[in-house]
């Protein structure tokens, strides 16, 4: 599910801080540059807000961002909710034993990785990252969460690009994405 809040003002200052670099990192590419929207204090503030007002009293018990942006937005949503955090990055970054889940990507492979007993069977969790395109990587986080054991309530993005014709079936989970079809890819 896409959550595209137009009626709340808060919206419009957020999509007016995510500056959008063409061509970036490669050629057809529309970048979605949320540093820019980490430096208006008022529309980070408000993103985190939007999510909080989601999630309070929804029993979240784990926050797991995805490397690295969601390490940005989950701290602030956990700690408001009263849920732990949880990171999940990228192969070798965390230390003692971990579970690993690759994935596939437009252009290759990739995994990512999470403490064993960060999460315990039946803990309910939001997965957080900046953004959905084909759904690759959370569809990996939510593998590793659900084996696990937890239930995986809902994936909770900044933004989400519509466009792409192929996402990943793991998708049929609930996401809550602030901002819909901010901009279309480039055609050759």
């Amino acid at each position: 599910m896409s959550a595209c809040r137009d009626d709340d003002s808060r919206i419009h200052g957020i999509k007016s801080q995510i500056r959008v670099v063409p061509n970036f990192p490669k050629p057809g590419i529309m970048f979605q540059d949320i540093t820019t929207l980490l430096l208006d204090r008022k529309a980070f503030k408000d993103t985190v807000d939007l999510f909080v007002e989601r999630y309070k009293g929804k029993n979240i018990s784990v926050v797991a961002g995805i490397e690295a942006r969601g390490f940005i937005f989950g701290p602030p949503i956990a700690l408001a909710i009263g849920a732990k955090f949880v990171p999940l990055r990228k192969p070798r970054k965390l230390p003692g034993k971990v579970i690993s889940e690759k994935y596939t990507l437009e252009y290759g492979t990739d995994c990512l990785e999470m403490h064993i007993g960060a999460v315990e069977p039946d803990e309910r969790a939001l997965v957080v990252d900046d953004l959905i395109a084909t759904g690759g990587t959370l569809c990996a986080a939510m593998n590793l969460l659900e084996r696990s054991g937890a239930e995986v309530v809902e994936c909770a993005c900044v933004i989400e690009i519509p466009d792409l014709k192929k996402r990943h079936w793991c998708l049929n989970h609930s996401s809550f994405n602030l901002i819909r079809g901010l901009v279309r890819a480039v055609s050759d």
